[in-house]
């Protein structure tokens, strides 16, 4: 397992410099990948190559038509571009943390099975929500609200269209198939159902919870705390503490959680 951690640290250092280097990580970020990079190969050559294929897959469906998207979601979107600490450790902290535990050697096959699923579960939540947004965006016709059933901007947190919908459920099944394709010992549809789970929790916080902000200047919603006008944007609904980061750490965990419990029944 040393050389392993070694191999791991070094190869997920390689891959987040790469990354910095194609600007889809900040300096912060590039660390806290290295960090999950380095736990994620430190469980098992599987899981470290699902990272990478779940981080190489989610940056290319960014760059997707990404000017495009940019247009119609850049003035909504609290974050965008290089992602940041916060954003890596948000979206794959939890994968990693029970990814790792599984590699102890010592635990019971039950309760290794139980942290394999939250780790992929998580993984998928990730995966489906990112999916959704990025492959949602380029519909057509304008997302609606999850809860109102009313037309929202593009971008806005708990919009959802049919192309979304699907691209949840493909992102999920990602890498539920490919963690199967890995070697690594897990059913494959507590982790498609917990993705999905996931990333309708997402969905259902960041439409009634997540920070919302009002631009004076363009008389718009936004959640961004300085529009693209310029203007610093005000509180306009939702919890002021709950922003995009803290909606996709409880997507992660809802995922995770789904997913352990279908594995332990």
């Amino acid at each position: 397992m040393l050389i392993r951690i070694l191999i791991g640290v070094l190869a997920s250092v390689a891959v987040a410099l790469a990354a910095r280097r194609a600007h889809a990580l900040s300096g912060a970020g590039t660390i806290a990948a290295m960090v999950v990079g380095a736990a994620a190969v430190a469980a098992g050559w599987g899981w470290g190559a699902l990272l990478i294929a779940y981080f190489a897959l989610s940056l290319a469906l960014t760059r997707l038509r990404g000017e495009e998207k940019q247009r119609r979601t850049g003035d909504v979107v609290a974050k965008g571009g290089a992602r940041d600490a916060v954003q890596v450790m948000a979206n794959g902290g939890l994968f990693a943390a029970a990814a790792l535990v599984t590699a102890v050697p010592s635990l019971d096959p039950a309760v290794t099975a139980v942290f394999a699923a939250t780790a992929l579960g998580a993984l998928a939540a990730s995966a489906a929500d990112s999916w959704a947004t990025e492959i949602g965006s380029l519909a057509s016709a304008p997302p609606r609200s999850i809860i109102s059933g009313r037309p929202v901007a593009p971008g806005t947190s708990g919009g959802v269209n049919l192309l979304g919908i699907g691209a949840m459920i493909a992102g999920a099944t990602f890498i539920a198939l490919g963690a199967r394709a890995l070697s690594i010992d897990v059913r494959a549809w507590p982790v498609i159902v917990g993705g999905f789970a996931g990333a309708i929790a997402d969905s259902l916080v960041g439409a009634t919870m997540q920070d919302r902000r009002w631009c004076d200047t363009c008389e718009t919603a936004t959640e961004r705390a300085v529009h693209g006008c310029g203007t610093v944007t005000r509180h306009a609904g939702g919890l002021a503490a709950m922003d995009n980061d803290l909606v996709n750490l409880i997507a992660t965990v809802v995922g995770g959680t789904v997913a352990a419990v279908l594995v332990a029944r």
